[in-house]
C-alpha cells in the first residue's frame, strides 16, 4: 500500500506532538506500507518573519511571498521544520530522508497569481525519487517548496502540494492531519463521508470556508483523479495515525461518488 500523510505545521510546532506523530508514522512504515510525508510550517514561518520585523500578508488564505519571504520558506520549511521532523522519525526507529519539491523534479510549479508573488501552483510531479526511497525502506519527508522554470523557487500551499504528489505517485490513501475532528455541517456535527458533489455544496453554502474550503477543494481534486480516498482527521487525537491505518472510521472520508 502507498500512503501519503500531510501534516499541518501547528502539529509540528510542539516537540511532544511532533515526536508522537513521528512514532506513529514509523509504525505504519514498519508494517510494510510505503509512506511519504508532506508537511507545512506556516505558524513557524510567521514567527520567524515577525522576529525579523516582517509582517505577513494573506490573500484568499495564501501568504503573499516576497523575496524576503521565500528566503524564510527555505530556512524554516525546508530547513528547521523539515529537519526536526526527519530527526523525530529517525528517533522513532524509521529511516527518513528530508526533501523539497525541488529535488529530482518532485514538484514543478508556475506562479499562481502575480498578486501573491512567489506562490506556486504545481503543474507537474515526477514521483521517481519517492519510488526509489520507499523501495529501499526510507520515509520521504517533503517540505512544501517547489521548483519552477529558470531555477525559480515557489512557496506552495501544503494541501495542494500533498494532492499533486499523491496523485502522481498513485497513492491508495491520502490523510490530512488537521486541527479539527473532520468536516462539520451547519450544526457543527462531524460528517463521516462526503462525495465531491457534497464538498462543493458545503463550499457554495458557506458552511465550509477558509482553511476547510481549501482542504475540500484539494480532496475533491485528489479523488477526481487517481487517489482512491482522502481522510481528514484531527492530528492531536490519541494514536490517530495508527487508528486510521488500522481501518477505524475517524474524521471525514472524501470519496469520488
Amino acid at each position: 500500500m502507498r500512503a501519503l500523510i500531510k501534516i499541518g505545521g501547528t502539529l509540528l510546532d510542539n516537540p511532544a506532538s511532533r515526536h508522537d506523530i513521528a512514532r506513529q508514522i514509523a509504525a505504519v512504515a514498519a508494517s510494510g506500507a510505503a509512506v511519504t510525508v508532506v508537511h507545512g510550517g506556516g505558524k513557524q514561518m510567521t514567527r520567524f518573519l515577525e522576529d525579523r520585523g516582517i509582517q505577513s500578508t494573506f490573500v484568499r488564505g495564501l501568504r503573499v511571498t516576497t523575496e524576503e519571504t521565500i528566503d524564510a520558506v527555505l530556512k524554516v520549511l525546508a530547513g528547521s521544520v523539515n529537519a526536526q521532523l526527519v530527526a523525530a522519525i529517525e528517533a522513532a526507529g524509521a529511516q527518513a530522508v528530508g526533501l523539497t519539491g525541488i529535488d529530482a523534479g518532485l514538484a514543478h510549479a508556475e506562479q499562481l497569481d502575480a498578486e501573491l508573488g512567489f506562490v506556486g501552483r504545481v503543474v507537474s510531479s515526477k514521483p521517481g525519487i519517492l519510488n526509489t526511497l520507499t523501495a529501499a525502506g526510507y520515509v520521504p519527508v517533503v517540505a512544501c517548496v517547489a521548483g519552477g522554470d529558470g531555477g525559480q523557487v515557489y512557496n506552495v500551499n501544503g494541501d495542494s502540494m500533498a494532492v499533486a504528489v499523491a496523485s502522481n505517485w498513485g497513492v491508495d490513501r491520502l490523510v490530512f492531519l488537521t486541527d479539527v475532528p473532520g468536516v462539520l455541517d451547519a450544526e457543527k456535527k462531524r460528517i463521516p463521508v462526503l462525495t465531491v458533489a457534497d464538498c462543493q455544496a458545503l463550499i457554495e453554502s458557506g458552511v465550509a470556508s477558509g482553511g476547510m474550503q481549501a482542504k475540500l477543494n484539494a480532496a475533491s481534486e485528489a479523488v477526481s483523479g487517481l487517489v482512491k480516498e482522502v481522510q481528514i482527521v484531527k492530528g492531536s487525537e490519541v494514536d490517530i495515525v495508527t487508528r486510521v491505518f488500522a481501518g477505524e472510521q475517524l474524521g471525514t472520508r472524501v470519496i469520488r461518488a
